[in-house]
């Protein structure tokens, strides 16, 4: 493993760089806000990244104590990453960087790689209150855990229990909302998000 680069600079956003500032780290939190995932998935869901590079940072990242790598029981048997407490706490870190990033996403370009659950991280920033949402686009679902202090921050695929609000809606509204060009409330009340379920989160959803 080679040795940790640094920018040797006594700031506090130097330290944080040096651990998280090489190219791909904060994509792979991203992937790890999911909970667990194994290194083939991880690949799956960062095109572009070589094999050699995402099996460096996710070497880097722990020894640095951003995440760990543990063995599934049979019969699974693989091994997964995962985030650790310190590592979860990037969260807010790459909401800020999402929301700060959102004037450049413009027109998605032919080349533009999407997965439904790149969504997740911009509205949970828009959600409010405590429960879990699952979201409908045409490319997926993902479900979100709102209000939550630890553990994922969504996952993918439906919920695993009954949700607090279904919602569904296309990309364009998604990232709109993501922008902050459109708010949810309003999203719901222009028709342009459909909301189901009977928890509180739905209920304030079609109330407000």
């Amino acid at each position: 493993m080679s040795p940790r680069r640094s920018y040797d600079q006594y700031c506090s956003a130097a330290r944080a760089l040096d651990l998280v500032g090489d190219r791909w780290t904060l994509l792979i939190v991203r992937e790890l806000l999911a909970g667990p995932r194994r290194y083939t998935d991880l690949h799956a869901d960062l095109p572009g990244v070589s094999t050699d590079v995402l099996a460096s940072r996710l070497k880097d990242m722990e020894r640095d104590g951003l995440t760990t790598r543990r063995r599934l029981p049979p019969p699974a048997s693989a091994y997964v990453y995962e985030l650790t407490r310190r590592g979860h706490e990037l969260l807010p870190v790459l909401q800020a960087l999402g929301e700060w990033g959102q004037a450049e996403l413009g027109e998605r370009r032919p080349t533009d790689a999407v997965r439904a659950h790149w969504f997740a991280l911009p509205l949970l920033r828009a959600l409010e209150g405590e429960g879990i949402v699952e979201v409908r686009l045409e490319e997926g679902e993902f479900h979100l855990y709102v209000g939550g202090d630890e553990g994922p921050a969504y996952r993918e695929g439906p919920a695993p229990v009954e949700p607090d609000a279904r919602l569904a809606m296309d990309v364009d509204t998604c990232t709109a909302v993501g922008r902050a060009e459109l708010s949810l409330t309003e999203a719901v009340r222009a028709g342009r998000v459909r909301v189901t379920g009977d928890g509180t989160l739905a209920k304030a959803l079609r109330e407000a």
